[in-house]
């Protein structure tokens, strides 16, 4: 089983980083408003982007490198890069 890197778009357009080893559960959580104190308040979210990586440590090491990067990356990084952003 492998460990996932992913990416919730908010309702008010800010990017939300996690990971977890079960997306679709996870969404569902962050969806119903129980997930993460950020997405509790930026409803609602939806998935952007996910990546698979073999083993937890390898997927927090990721997620780690993927906070830091610039919206504008992060964009890239999903392919959801637009004119207005």
């Amino acid at each position: 089983m492998g460990w996932f890197v992913y990416m919730l778009r908010c309702g008010d357009g800010s990017l939300y980083t996690g990971y977890t080893d079960d997306v679709p559960r996870r969404l569902a959580v962050h969806q119903s408003g129980k997930g993460g104190k950020y997405t509790r308040s930026h409803q609602p979210v939806e998935l952007a982007y996910q990546e698979e990586l073999p083993t937890r440590s390898e997927a927090m090491r990721r997620e780690a490198a993927v906070k830091k990067l610039k919206r504008q990356q992060k964009l890239e990084l999903i392919g959801g890069r637009t004119a207005a952003e």
